[in-house]
């Protein structure tokens, strides 16, 4: 073992040594200062400030682990600091000296592999997070200091960058990203209120968007300073005059045509975050934006030998920012719409050419390829549409047609007999946003969507088109009622259909599945009831009505699911508020009697009904609503069906049942709820 090396081996130990002594030293100040010793408290600091140089020398050691080891202690130093009244100028040079240290060992070295990052360069991610720390940590104690520590190195580099090595650099442009979140603002305005720290900030932003630092030949930097970049977004906002430069950069080899795909990949993501927050000073650029990134807009068929650009991630987040672009932008409705049919349009005829070829491929790689290649062009459609807001509605930016035409070639993917799993998911997926974004426009499209997507399926597929439903009934109320007295049977019978499939009886997860579409199917009835569209299960049929309210109570009865359950209660207790009266549904109140009620006791008799359970309390709380909700209904009849023949069945005594039925007409809902928990307490006993 050479002196190097077991120099390192005790140093480690060393450095943890003096980290402990260090932090228990801090321990004792903290506990003197707290109880007021002030001559022990001083003794204490001074030691604490004895073992300061030894802190640094190990801070700045090469070896980050000897480093790393030391950290806790410097991190309890500047706490120490931060509660003092007045520095002295000893403690002033020991906290620029801890600066320099941090900026020092922020820096990358020679050996770090940034094309294939593996152990050692996961350990140096891991220790600058901790340098962080200390450096957030420097901000709370001085500000200022840090400041203009951060200025002074930020400015020296930024002169001469094209002779300095890449880390300098990097860390330079590091330091001041970094200031971000150590000197934090609110909703990012760094360049308001505090003058002395907005005008620095500025200063430094200034040269770093107009030194031409960007086009320095290394990923590390060139990612630095795009993360810089939009971090402070908003200075643009203050400078405009500076967002044609920076824009170039993005769209150039500086940025979107980098040659590594790692920097292309995370600027594709910054170039949307930047044109979300300054798209108000982008209209004179808009037009000339869109035609420099439209081969990044292009779908890349399967077939294609070299690789793309951009990954199919990436392209989602350009085809945002170009939906942001046109929909922000300040030219007429016709313009806006002439510019989303040219970035939509491409997109349709690739689908409609792949949709074509799907049928003759016999290859199963080669249908997955192309089933993916059409979601990709849906899924870029789709998000287009994030760019509208109240404010901008589809309608008044005149897109509606457009969007309606993306709906016309998307929707015939419903009936792919190949690879249906991934074409209904995007398509799916598609209509739902066309559903928050269009307006009434969207409906017409609904009934044979939904016709498609109920043939031979499985519950999966099931239990990812009762949200789609449920929310075309939340939004549109009583315009889909006549659709949905349409599709409530045929859906309510591809549920039925899935669910008495045979299941092997140790499958986890396809009882797992069953479990969640019955809970979907639930919350769907739960939906249609709770809507006020009574007339759609209305007038499905006696015998339809009768087996969909059976499947309700079997919910509230027979299945251990209190989510469920629960659900099924609030459903019970919809039907009997709306056809439980005088004038409603002949042959229910008969119902109530022989199945409702009888629910409401089984229930939570049952041995799997946990009342230490929370959610299960809360099912027997939907529970007592049903009970007032019927006599609500059907006032003293109900009492009297109780005491004279319901309760005695269930061998429950004369008294007890007076008190439950005394219980039961109080107006307070609560004092049926707690008394009915301990009704079924005593029970179960």
């Amino acid at each position: 073992m050479g002196p190097q090396e077991e120099d390192v081996d005790f140093l480690a130990k060393f450095s943890r040594l003096v980290n402990g002594m260090g932090q228990s030293l801090v321990l004792s100040w903290t506990k003197l200062a707290k109880s007021g010793n002030v001559k022990e408290a001083a003794e204490t600091l001074q030691a604490v400030e004895a073992k300061v140089p030894l802190l640094l020398q190990l801070l700045v050691h090469e070896d980050d682990d000897i480093s790393a080891n030391i950290v806790g202690f410097c991190y309890e130093y500047l706490h120490v600091l931060k509660q003092l009244p007045q520095l002295t100028d000893q403690q002033k040079t020991n906290i620029e000296a801890i600066m320099l240290a941090v900026m020092k060992k922020l820096t990358y070295d020679d050996e770090y592999n940034f094309e294939n990052e593996g152990e050692d360069e996961a350990m140096f991610v891991e220790y600058r997070k901790q340098l962080k720390m200390l450096l957030d940590r420097l901000a709370q104690v001085s500000p200022e200091l840090l400041l203009e520590a951060v200025r002074r190195v930020f400015t020296n580099t930024m002169q001469n960058w094209q002779t300095a090595p890449f880390m300098e650099v990097e860390v330079a442009i590091r330091l001041l990203y970094m200031l971000g979140e150590a000197l934090p603002a609110s909703h990012g305005a760094h360049f308001s209120g505090d003058t002395a720290k907005a005008s620095a900030l500025q200063d430094m932003m200034r040269t770093l968007v107009s030194c031409s630092v960007s086009s320095y030949q290394h990923s590390s930097v060139s990612l630095e300073f795009f993360e810089t970049v939009v971090r402070y977004d908003k200075f643009f906002i203050v400078e405009p005059q500076h967002i044609p430069n920076v824009l170039m950069a993005f769209l150039d080899q500086r940025g979107l045509r980098h040659n590594s795909p790692k920097v292309r990949s995370r600027v594709a993501y910054l170039f949307s975050r930047l044109i979300k927050t300054l798209h108000k000073h982008m209209n004179a650029f808009t037009e000339d934006i869109l035609t420099r990134i439209q081969d990044l807009l292009e779908l890349t068929p399967p077939e294609n030998g070299f690789p793309a650009l951009l990954t199919n991630d990436d392209q989602l987040f350009m085809f945002e920012a170009a939906g942001v672009l046109i929909v922000n932008g300040e030219s007429p409705a016709e313009r806006k719409q002439a510019l989303m049919r040219s970035l939509l349009t491409p997109l349709m005829d690739a689908f409609r050419l792949l949709l074509a070829k799907m049928p003759q491929e016999t290859e199963e790689e080669r249908q997955a390829a192309l089933a993916d290649c059409l979601s990709h062009a849906v899924g870029f459609a789709s998000r287009t549409s994030k760019a509208f807001s109240n404010k901008q509605t589809v309608k008044q930016c005149g897109c509606t047609e457009v969007y309606r035409d993306c709906l016309q070639t998307f929707l015939p993917a419903l009936s792919c007999p190949v690879q249906r799993g991934v074409l209904r998911s995007s398509v799916r997926s598609f209509l739902h946003r066309m559903i928050i974004c269009m307006e009434e426009e969207v409906l017409p499209f609904i009934p044979a969507a939904s016709e498609h997507m109920l043939k031979d399926c499985e519950a999966k597929d099931l239990q990812e088109f009762i949200p789609l439903i449920s929310q075309i009934t939340a939004k549109f109320k009583r315009q889909v009622s006549p659709f949905l007295q349409q599709v409530f049977m045929p859906l309510v019978h591809a549920i039925f259909e899935v669910l008495a499939r045979p299941a092997e009886d140790n499958d986890q997860a396809a009882a797992l599945e069953k479990q969640m579409l019955r809970r979907s199917y639930f919350s769907f009835i739960q939906t249609v009831t709770g809507s006020g569209m009574n007339e759609v299960m209305a007038n499905q049929g006696a015998e339809n009505i009768e087996r969909v309210v059976f499947t309700i109570i079997q919910g509230a009865v027979d299945f251990p699911d209190p989510i469920a359950q629960k659900t099924c209660f609030i459903i019970l207790s919809k039907l009997v508020e709306l056809w439980g009266g005088k004038d409603g549904m002949v042959g229910f109140p008969d119902f109530i009697y022989k199945h409702i009620v009888p629910a409401c006791f089984l229930a939570p008799l049952k041995p799997t009904f946990d009342l230490s359970d929370a959610q299960t309390v809360l099912t027997l709380s939907e529970c007592a609503v049903t009970l007032k909700m019927i006599h609500l209904k059907r006032g003293p009849e109900f009492i009297h069906f109780l005491q004279q023949e319901y309760l005695p069945s269930l061998q429950v005594s004369p008294e007890i049942s007076q008190e439950l039925c005394q219980v039961i007409q109080q107006p307070d809902i609560k004092v049926l709820k707690n008394y009915i928990k301990a009704f079924f307490q005593r029970g179960k006993l």
